[in-house]
Formats: C-alpha cells, sequence, structure tokens
C-alpha cells in the first residue's frame, strides 16, 4: 500500500494545537549564547528526566520550535542575532503557548516588568543557582501541563488498545502483539500527541543528535505499520518536512 503524506503545516499551528501531558517528559529548550552555561543548565536538568534541546541563537530556536513540540523554554534575553525579548513578543503573536522563563543579567525592575509583560512567565536574574531555576521550572509545569491523560491505564484508537501500564500493544481480538522498547516509546509518543505531527528527533530523542541523518526512525516507523496491520498505513501518517503523526483520536482510560 502506498505511504499516505500529509501536506507540510505551518509551524505556528503545530506550536498552538500541542498539547502536552504530564505523563510524558516535558520537552525544555535552553537557550543562552553562553555554551558553558548551556552546558551547566543541561546537565542539571538532565538528571529530572527532562527531553532537552539546546540554543544559543534564534536561528536554532525556530528550527527547535518548527521540529518538536517544546512545553518550556529557559531565555536568555541577549542573543548575537536578537533580542530575548522581541522573540518572547513574537512567539506569544504567534500562539506559542509553552511557558517561559527568562534568565538574564539585567537586573532593573523595567527590564522584569517588561519581560512578564511581553509573555514570560517568570523572571530569573543571572547569577542564579542551578537549583532555583529546576525548581522554578517544576512549579511551572505543574500550573501549565494537563494531566488528563496522567492516571490513565490504556490508550484506545482504532481497534488497537496500547496498555500503558504493561507496555505492550493489544489487537483488537485481544491477541497481544509485541514491541521492542522502542516501538513501544514511539508509539506511546505518536498516542500521546494524537493528530499532532512529532519530528524524528522528538520521536527518538536519545538519538536527537544523529536521527536527522540515518533511516533509524523510518524503519522503527514502518516496523509499527506492518504491526498495526492492517491499518498500520492509515494510522501513522507521513509529515513532509514535519515528521508523523497518528491519524485517530486517542481515549484514555
Amino acid at each position: 500500500m502506498a505511504e499516505h503524506v500529509v501536506s507540510q503545516m505551518p509551524a505556528n499551528l503545530i506550536e498552538t494545537s500541542f498539547m502536552p501531558s504530564r505523563d510524558t517528559p516535558a520537552h525544555l529548550l535552553i537557550v543562552d549564547d553562553d555554551a558553558e552555561i548551556r552546558s551547566l543548565v543541561v546537565s542539571q536538568l538532565s538528571r529530572e528526566g527532562y527531553i532537552l534541546f539546546e540554543a544559543g541563537d534564534l536561528a536554532t530556536i525556530r528550527h527547535h520550535l518548527n521540529s518538536a513540540p517544546i512545553d518550556l523554554i529557559v531565555l536568555d534575553l541577549t542573543l548575537p542575532d536578537g533580542d530575548g525579548l522581541v522573540l518572547c513578543r513574537e512567539l506569544r503573536a504567534e500562539g506559542h503557548h509553552g511557558a517561559i522563563i527568562m534568565v538574564t543579567a539585567r537586573d532593573s525592575a523595567i527590564d522584569r516588568v517588561l519581560g512578564l509583560e511581553l509573555g514570560a512567565d517568570d523572571y530569573l536574574t543571572k547569577p542564579f543557582e542551578p537549583r532555583e531555576l529546576t525548581a522554578r521550572i517544576r512549579n511551572l509545569l505543574r500550573r501549565t501541563l494537563p494531566v488528563s491523560h496522567h492516571s490513565a491505564r490504556f490508550a484506545y484508537f482504532g481497534e488497537w488498545t496500547l496498555d500503558l501500564t504493561k507496555r505492550r500493544l493489544i489487537a483488537g481480538d485481544n491477541s497481544v502483539v509485541m514491541l521492542s522498547t522502542t516501538e513501544y516509546e514511539i508509539l506511546d509518543r505518536l498516542v500521546h500527541n494524537a493528530r499532532k505531527p512529532l519530528s524524528r528527533e522528538a520521536l527518538l530523542p536519545q538519538r536527537s543528535a544523529t536521527v536527522a541523518f540515518d533511516r533509524t526512525i523510518d524503519n522503527q516507523i514502518s516496523r509499527l505499520r506492518q504491526k498495526l496491520q492492517p491499518d498500520g498505513e492509515d494510522l501513522i501518517l507521513t509529515v513532509r518536512s514535519q515528521g508523523y503523526l497518528l491519524a485517530s483520536d486517542v481515549d484514555f482510560k
């Protein structure tokens, strides 16, 4: 059967419609023009189990926002190719609903007020204690991420059931379809973001550095489609220049 391909969607539409949940790892974008500070922050936050992306300029920020659903941005205001305050205003105007924590050496009350008025959710002045940033991120995510899927045991889509506790796929005739660890993780991410395109990096974050250049994710998707037969080709669609999506409503119980 020919592979279904969906036309490319505008990046701002993807950002507006994405609704993450607390039962999947939050996606964080760490922005700072200082590579050492970025490395320190990423090292601290990696212990929390987040999916982390890094950027040191506006171009890289835009790339990550167009490639993955970002739940929270730690945003430095001074960037080599622009201003973080302007970016914050633009993101809110485009419909980006993820949380934003501004981190900057600017410590005047005017800067803090302006940042919050332009759409930031929190403001932290350098130098800061990494544990304070971690605590602020936890608090923001607790307030901003919905909990609708948090206690679900099963995810139902089409004729299929994904057992979220035993990590297995169940067909309509109640037979169990065996999934590898990677196949389950990809399907779990698709299920929790149904009808939303996810990039290769978002589907396989542990290999985000190389996944864009190899065929790993495409092979995994092909195997998943085969295991979801006879409707695998209709369930997992390719979104041109964006990645893949699950073309089904999902009921969590």
